[in-house]
């Protein structure tokens, strides 16, 4: 309970502070959600509430159906309910924000040689460059800008077709850490969380935005270490490292935010009680960012400029002192309120992590204060104002985890507050998302 009421008055802080004393936090018109409220009800409304209320008459679902179904109707429920989420704009919902300059997918279409790309990349980062990239692309590495690449050369390069791929590649994000805490031993607990994972105000985000994929290519990439960990054959766990690894190094070219996922990663060994998957691991993440440091692109040179037109635009006029707690604000609107249970429960239990004996509750512990401490950096760093509600995507479900600490009835009353909690943000506030 005392976690819940902390997220509460911290989301009601984030809003009603700017508001009562005039504060210019120098985000939209909703602090400290980057939105603005535009009430309004659309084609999606009707199936998002439908969805939302057989969720919960439902939501004992997961603890009884066969694990492959399970992460079938994870996937489906999760994807419908963001679509549905999305569409209360219409089909615009889902085309249109890709569409806009600010993001990757115009550029993308524009792009012939990609190794050209690269050696340019850095020189068009700060501001005052001749032809410098829109906002997103100069605050990514140029992963990020690649992926939408590959997505125009396969034909996926309208809005509307790249927001749908971007959204279903979101919905694989549940999958991969049921998948994951089933792999360190905690099917049970696994199950108890699906709901809670899958469904929920993130969706808001995860529908259409880029951070979604970033939190989908993490999740995959700590689901291999995971398997990695677990595997006792040499050569298998070997190539469950090598993967764990792509993927993680892709990830840390996708956005400079994610190099903390090494936080959750050391979490997952410590589950697993073991370090074997890790020098593999290391390895081929490092492979990957030298790939790109080869073709052109520097990530260790790239970051300073970053930070240099980071500050040289609207940052400078973000007020850390509001924004280091008001990020956690933002934050409990997208995790939704039962986050603060969630860290809480997993905090409580904290003693489980040096029990030797294997546990379910010590791997949940693990992963969701594991995902709490890369928010915790993020925040700190200063890097993170604003706009932390779809920045923190990659982190969020991973915390959501701890409701497998909770009890059934705190779960089920959660979820209803979850899902009403995204459908009056989607209702109520325009995200740009």
């Amino acid at each position: 309970m005392l976690g819940l009421v902390v997220a509460l008055a911290v989301m009601a802080a984030g809003i009603l502070i700017p508001a009562l004393t005039g504060w210019d936090v120098h985000v939209k018109s909703f602090p400290p959600l980057h939105a603005r409220w535009m009430p309004r009800v659309g084609p999606g409304t009707l199936p998002s509430v439908a969805l939302a209320a057989l969720a919960v008459i439902s939501a004992p679902w997961a603890t009884r159906l066969r694990w492959g179904a399970l992460l079938l109707v994870t996937f489906g429920y999760g994807l419908a309910w963001m679509l549905a989420l999305a569409t209360v704009d219409g089909f615009a919902g889902i085309g249109h924000i890709l569409d806009t300059s600010y993001e990757y997918l115009n550029t993308a279409r524009s792009v012939t040689d990609p190794i050209a790309v690269l050696r340019e990349y850095v020189s068009r980062i700060p501001l005052h460059s001749a032809d410098h990239w829109p906002v997103h692309i100069a605050g990514h590495p140029p992963g990020a800008l690649f992926f939408f690449v590959a997505l125009v050369r396969l034909g996926l390069g309208s809005g509307l077709a790249a927001g749908t791929a971007v959204t279903v590649i979101a919905a694989t994000t549940a999958v991969a850490v049921l998948v994951t805490l089933r792999r360190l031993g905690a099917e049970t607990a696994a199950r108890r969380a699906a709901p809670i994972i899958a469904l929920g105000p993130g969706a808001v985000w995860m529908a259409v935005s880029a951070d979604a994929v970033f939190a989908a290519v993490g999740a995959w990439g700590l689901c291999c270490l995971a398997f990695a960990a677990r595997s006792h054959a040499r050569g298998r766990s070997i190539a469950w490292s090598v993967s764990a690894g792509l993927l993680l190094g892709y990830c840390v070219m996708m956005s400079y935010g994610l190099p903390v996922l090494a936080i959750l990663a050391l979490a997952i060994l410590v589950a697993a009680r073991t370090w074997r998957p890790l020098p593999w691991t290391a390895c081929a993440a490092l492979a990957v960012v030298l790939a790109f440091a080869a073709a052109g692109f520097t990530w260790w040179e790239a970051y300073p400029v970053l930070v240099r037109r980071y500050y040289d635009g609207v940052q400078k006029n973000r007020p850390y002192a509001y924004w280091v707690w008001a990020d956690l604000s933002a934050l409990a609107f997208s995790a939704g309120p039962l986050v603060g249970c969630t860290i809480a429960a997993a905090s409580a239990r904290v003693r489980h992590v040096v029990r030797r004996v294997p546990d379910q509750t010590r791997t949940i512990v693990l992963l969701s204060l594991g995902a709490a401490a890369c928010v915790l950096v993020a925040d700190l760093s200063g890097m993170s104002k604003a706009e932390v509600e779809r920045i923190w995507l990659p982190f969020e479900p991973w915390m959501l985890a701890g409701a497998a600490l909770l009890g059934t009835r705190w779960r089920r009353w959660g979820l209803a507050l979850q899902l009403g909690t995204a459908l009056l943000v989607q209702h109520l506030l325009s995200t740009g998302w």
